[in-house]
């Protein structure tokens, strides 16, 4: 099977979002912009922690970086969760469509069941 880089952007924003940090680092950024450094205050771990966590989010598409002065300002991108979300309407299409098939045999089973003397 050959894995496109569609699916490998939506790998990249579940991977990006399956940490509980980053998770926080991206409801922070969708306020103020704050700067990473201000990021890494907040975070019991060091300032190169923080920043490969904000390099993960800024690889799936969830942040961006840009700089004013010495600052490296972090923002979030909600359009990056496009790609997650159209994956997991599609899923839950499938499995609508599954357990509307298994209704359906389940009521025609029934049916027959009732028709038996």
């Amino acid at each position: 099977m050959v894995v496109g880089s569609e699916e490998n952007k939506t790998d990249d924003v579940f991977h990006a979002l399956a940490d509980p940090t980053r998770r926080d680092i991206l409801r922070r950024a969708g306020g103020d912009a704050p700067s990473v450094s201000r990021l890494a205050d907040a975070y019991p771990m060091s300032f190169a922690a923080v920043q490969k966590h904000v390099a993960v989010l800024e690889r799936a598409g969830l942040v961006t970086k840009r700089r004013r002065g010495r600052e490296q300002l972090v923002e979030a991108a909600p359009e990056g969760l496009a790609d997650a979300r159209r994956a997991l309407e599609g899923l839950e299409e499938i499995w609508r469509g599954r357990v509307g098939r298994m209704s359906e045999l389940l009521a025609s089973d029934s049916e027959q069941d009732e028709r038996r003397p």
